[in-house]
């Protein structure tokens, strides 16, 4: 999953841990490390969703959006492109099937002090090697992380600014010093990201370049087609090919990624065999548009793969930046005059579910009032609030409902209702706001795909007198202006893992705010939310990490931040009948890297093709 979806906290590492009493507690090495929790699969030999036998060989192909014109996607310019992830291995890889544990990648153990979390050492296998077959050392892992921490995206370096030295003990030994050992999640964080070569961040960190850095993973780049494909071909002298977590994993020769400009161009190029394994995100081709003739002649496959992860929370932000949003009667009455059941019953089949929580569908959500272990955290938060935020967070949450039928009366009212609280007011059928100004409110988007979602909503704000308008840029214009905070609203999605930490500051944090380039796309800035994220990411167990979550998950929802969009439990992928999976899927994840090809099947699905 991407970084700012996951990482945590805390330490209870390995089975190690359960022999040690706090009394007795000394710096300890351990190989896995857990999340309050024992790693379960320590001493597996492989992965539980992983086929250690899968043949190797054919290509993954898959869909993607846009254009590029780099391939680092950690500095701070250039549009970098899809899946550079394969080129580079990590000091440790997380499960697919825990709420968070790490497991030995580039580095073989970790020696930490359970008492003291202002420091830790990782330990690199000896056998890592670069492509170019160098050694990987401390000094490359030095090198990444003082380049990241300076050089770097701007929620990068806030997520990692807790690190205050890192030593080169010897070749194999890098030790991470940290501000204070208060922030338990850090020792885990710097375990999760690529590690590059020191002579290639010398040379090119800053550059765009369509030529990667050096790493040590298991793809190369391969042909680069600008702006039309990206292929990464997998290395056969990759060094770390049998180590637990990679058995039955990178099983494709090819992994290739094909760009469109729309999404109906994509899906067309789909069943046409330009890719071949499609996550179907759209709910009117899963409903109808999956009878073409190869579906018919038994070539394509569908699958609804279910997660335990919560449902990454897409909505519609509020740039409150802007004087327009910063009275929470607008954002809610913004909120008011989104019609989700007309939408989800004419143009979503049905197929998905309002989200009522930034952690839908998991245990991290909260549910009806507070309970009294949450009352107690709230509580003394209450003043920091203003009363319609105050009042939210202690009741029961739901967002309006309409009766579907596309007009959406009631909720209009009660818009325009809060919209005259504010002081806004009417004149000649249009609406002003306080200060005279027109009540003027421009969607920033790139594609197409969500116009038809957006549309009917601007319909709404126009009725409710806003002079409300639709701007579709290209790409680059569109990653610099999200970089900027150039806009007024914007679809963003905010994809959370099970063991929310650290990572919340950079989309909820008063610092992330101003900061250029970071996640906090709303502009958020509350006491009461950067407190309980403190709390959040100092949790020292999965109770206490639920609790937070649940406090956090009600701030964020009274504030009417956003217009929360759709979302569901479950992936839906298509794919030609050439690709296969282990029968136990990961629990939260598809997994895609465990998959492999059926060189039978691709023959067939070659020839129905004509290839």
């Amino acid at each position: 999953m991407p970084i700012k979806n996951k990482l945590f906290i805390a330490i209870c590492f390995s089975c190690a841990l359960s022999s040690i009493s706090p009394a007795m507690a000394a710096p300890i090495t351990t190989t896995a490390l857990g999340h309050n929790s024992t790693a379960e699969y320590v001493d597996a030999p492989f992965m539980p969703y992983a086929n250690p036998n899968a043949p190797t060989g054919g290509t993954l192909s898959l869909d993607a959006r846009g254009t590029f014109n780099t391939a680092n996607k950690w500095m701070t310019t250039g549009v970098a492109m899809i899946g550079t992830d394969y080129l580079y291995d990590t000091l440790m890889t997380g499960s697919l099937n825990e709420a968070f544990t790490m497991y030995p990648q580039l580095a073989t153990s970790v020696t930490y002090d359970p008492d003291d979390s202002s420091w830790i050492i990782y330990h690199i296998n000896p056998a890592a090697r670069f492509w170019d077959g160098s050694s990987v050392t401390s000094s490359d892992v030095k090198a990444t992380y003082e380049a990241l921490l300076t050089k770097g995206p701007m929620f990068v370096r806030s997520y990692l600014s807790d690190i205050k030295e890192i030593q080169t003990l010897n070749k194999h030994q890098v030790k991470f010093i940290f501000a204070s050992d208060d922030n338990k999640e850090i020792l885990l964080t710097v375990g999760q990201f690529p590690i590059f070569a020191k002579s290639s961040i010398d040379a090119n960190f800053e550059k765009i370049s369509l030529t990667p850095l050096m790493g040590s993973g298991p793809y190369q780049l391969g042909r680069v087609d600008v702006g039309r494909s990206v292929t990464y071909i997998r290395d056969p002298n990759y060094w770390g090919r049998e180590l637990m977590v990679n058995r039955g994993r990178y099983n494709f020769d090819m992994i290739k990624f094909v760009y469109y400009q729309s999404d109906e161009i994509a899906f067309e190029g789909f069943k046409s065999g330009q890719y071949r394994f499609r996550p179907e995100n759209k709910a009117s081709n899963w409903a109808t548009a999956y009878n073409f003739r190869a579906v018919k002649a038994g070539l394509i496959n569908k699958e609804s793969i279910t997660s335990e992860n919560p449902v990454p929370m897409q909505g519609l932000v509020m740039n409150v930046r802007r004087p327009i949003f910063q009275d929470i009667r607008v954002r809610q009455a913004l909120t008011a005059a989104y019609d989700f059941e007309w939408m989800n019953k004419t143009l979503f089949h049905g197929q998905y579910e309002r989200l009522q929580s930034f952690f839908h569908g998991s245990e991290l959500a909260a549910t009806g009032i507070p309970s009294v272990a949450e009352m107690q955290i709230i509580k003394p938060l209450l003043t920091q609030l203003e009363p319609l935020q105050r009042q939210a967070v202690l009741d029961e949450w739901q967002l309006p409902v309409s009766d579907g039928g596309g007009f959406n009366r009631q909720g209009l009212l009660k818009a325009r209702q809060l919209l005259l609280e504010a002081g806004f007011y009417y004149q000649d059928m249009k609406l002003y706001q306080p200060d005279g100004k027109r009540a003027d409110i421009e969607i920033l988007m790139t594609g197409d795909t969500m116009g038809r979602v957006l549309l009917p909503y601007i319909r709404n704000l126009q009725r409710l007198g806003f002079d409300a308008k639709l701007r579709q840029v290209d790409g680059p214009q569109y990653y610099e202006r999200m970089r900027n905070f150039d806009y007024d609203m914007t679809v963003d999605v905010f994809a959370q893992s099970l063991s929310p930490g650290a990572e919340q500051s950079a989309f909820w944090g008063s610092i992330a705010a101003d900061e250029a380039g970071n996640n906090n796309t709303i502009g958020i800035k509350n006491a009461a939310i950067d407190s309980v994220i403190t709390k959040l990411s100092d949790a020292k167990s999965r109770e206490e990490i639920i609790l937070y979550t649940h406090v956090l998950d009600r701030l964020l929802r009274a504030g009417y931040y956003l217009v929360p969009l759709y979302g569901k439990s479950s992936t839906n992928v298509a794919y030609w009948n050439q690709y296969r999976h282990a029968e136990k899927l990961p629990t939260n994840a598809v997994g895609v890297d465990y998959w492999w090809v059926d060189k039978e099947a691709a023959a067939r699905v070659d020839k129905y093709l004509g290839q």
